[in-house]
Parts: structure tokens; sequence; C-alpha cells
């Protein structure tokens, strides 16, 4: 996991399934009439919460698969299988209007502090964000895995806290369509991810791979 090409792939997977870019524009409706001091205040908070949530899936998500008695290759699979229905959504623009059912709910009911919900919970750390976690983590053997994959979800969420902050000028400059565009182009790398963890998931099933 510590190799340069594995630490990539872990990047990259984490960084298409919360994209950053399909936030900003959300942030900005949840934030509208904030101060920039308090924007700033609300993106710091909900990127500490998620990197919290993300620490914790990563050290005990594989445990909690082992108490109820799920391996790692078949959680594999079934989490390739969920990376790619996502990976539909956003090439069908499903989970763009998903996220902000999500977005408006948490507007309605957390008006004057959205960093918990919707933001860091399941915004940013939703369902393929804890998926991509554990899958990672299954693959780590040793410490310096494990802090090198703690690492890279560092980086996300640093690009992630950069996009809350720049919100309103990416809005402006991509505009719908260019979203819509990014969106679609990350749909189908994560497909591709996906059909990847559903693969190894595969080959560790019957012995054929590490």
């Amino acid at each position: 996991m510590t190799e340069l090409p594995a630490l990539i792939a872990a990047f990259t997977t984490l960084f298409i399934i919360i994209d950053p870019p399909g936030l900003a524009p959300l942030f900005v409706a949840l934030t509208q009439g904030m101060t920039p001091a308090h924007r700033r205040s609300i993106a710091l908070r909900a990127c500490i919460i998620a990197g919290c949530l993300m620490l914790a899936f990563l050290f005990i998500g594989e445990a909690l698969l082992g108490f109820v008695g799920i391996s790692m290759p078949a959680f594999r699979i079934a989490g390739g299988i969920l990376l790619f229905l996502t990976a539909l959504e956003m090439l069908f623009q499903k989970r763009q209007a998903r996220r902000e059912d999500n977005a408006a709910e948490g507007q309605a009911e957390h008006h004057d502090d959205p960093s918990v919900f919707p933001l860091a919970l399941p915004l940013i750390v939703g369902p393929g964000a804890i998926t991509t976690i554990i899958l990672f983590a299954g693959q780590a053997k040793s410490a310096l895995d494990f802090v090198a994959i703690a690492g890279v979800m560092l980086a996300v969420l640093i690009l992630v806290f950069a996009a809350l902050m720049v919100a309103i000028p990416l809005d402006r400059i991509l505009g719908k369509t260019g979203i819509n565009i990014l969106t679609r182009l990350l749909g189908m790398l994560l497909a591709a991810l996906a059909i990847q963890f559903i693969l190894d998931g595969i080959s560790q099933s019957f012995g054929l791979g590490a």
C-alpha cells in the first residue's frame, strides 16, 4: 500500500467518491447569506468531523466486518458493486440530485450549522467513501500502510476544504454545464475502478491473487 501506484489509486478513488468540485455548489446553497468567516468555520468543522469518521472506519471497519462474519473478499465484491452503482448515478446525474435532496433536508433541520449534517455526513463521508476506506484498509499489511492511507485521506480532505473555500468563484467559473461534464468524467473513472475491486474480490475468493 505504500507503493506510489497504490497510493495514487487510493487517492484517485477517494477523490472521485467524495467529489470536492461537486460539493462546492451545495456548500454555497447551505451557507447562503453567511459571512465569509462563518463559512470558513463551517467548512473547517465539517472536514475535521469527516476526518474523525474516516479514521474510525479505517481502524475498526475491518474488525467490525470480522465480528459479523463477513470476509474481506466478499466485502470487496459488494463494495465494488456499490461503487459501480455510484458511478452510474454520476454518469446519469442522479447522484447530484440526491445530494441536493440531502442538502435541502439538512438546511431545513440545521439552518445555522450544517457542518455535521449534511456536510460531514453524508455529503463528504457517504456510503461510497466508507466502503472505499474499508476496502483499502483490507489491503494494508503494516502500520506504515495505515499511516499512508491516513495521509491519502488527509490530502483529499485538504482538497475538500480548498474546494469549499473557493466554492463561489468555482461555481461561477465552471457553471452548471462544466460541473455536469466533470461529474460524468469522474463517473467513468470510478466505474473502471469499481470493476477492478470486483475482480480483486473474485480473485481472492478463489485464491488467484493477493
